[in-house]
């Protein structure tokens, strides 16, 4: 019997890849490096999903009432920097199950793409780092420099569908651990969008997105599919 789903977007930091918050540590670090105390519960809170320019200019204005682009750009700019350096050095390692998981779903004939508010030099390194490779451990990956608008816009997940020729967005899952992951789904028209408690959201913030479901663990993907 034909599956009726035909491919499932995961959210890579948090979701399918366990770097305990480095991203947003880090994050939150180049932000306070210009002159401000935010705590890693507020950059999560604002910056979690999202392309991280995006990210810093939420948490800006959001706590500071700040909107300016050239401060943006230099925390960014820093922020890369570090990051760059923080991953070749920490250890990263994959989400329990997730090998499991794109196994199971190849057995399936379902699709296992991989989206992230990451550019894709950044996502390429961490890929490299875990050893999986596009292609024979997950099927695709779309980054925030691959399309114009980035979540909660719909662009990476059409931008899959339209390399996969896929048309029906309710044959498509995503799979996320913030809120913003749900509203990608969601404005995508995904016939699932899940949350997943392992990253950035807790159950809460997860449940004010009205998400379909949410999961504990990736292979609990799994029943839901099926």
């Amino acid at each position: 019997m034909q599956n009726k789903f035909e491919m499932v977007v995961f959210d890579m930091a948090g979701t399918t890849v366990n770097e305990n918050n480095l991203v947003y540590k880090t994050l939150r670090n180049a932000i306070n490096n210009a002159g401000f105390e935010f705590s890693l519960e507020e950059v999560l809170a604002e910056g979690a999903g999202k392309e991280k320019k995006q990210a810093i200019r939420s948490v800006l204005l959001s706590y500071a009432g700040i909107s300016d682009e050239e401060l943006t750009i230099s925390i960014y700019n820093e922020f890369i920097v570090t990051l760059t350096n923080a991953y070749a050095k920490e250890e990263i390692l994959p989400q329990p199950n997730a090998i499991a998981l794109f196994s199971a779903l190849k057995d399936r004939n379902v699709l296992a793409v991989l989206n992230t508010g990451y550019d894709r030099g950044t996502a390429s390194s961490i890929l490299e780092k875990l050893g999986w490779v596009e292609g024979v451990d997950f099927d695709a990956l779309v980054t925030a420099s691959d399309v114009e608008r980035n979540r909660p816009d719909p662009d990476m997940i059409e931008f899959a569908m339209k390399r996969f020729q896929i048309t029906d967005a309710s044959r498509v899952v995503k799979v996320g651990d913030s809120i913003i992951d749900i509203q990608e789904g969601q404005n995508a028209g995904c016939g699932l969008s899940i949350g997943i408690t392992t990253g950035a959201h807790t159950v809460e913030q997860l449940q004010s997105a009205n998400p379909d479901r949410i999961i504990d663990n990736l292979i609990d993907l799994l029943p839901a599919i099926d």
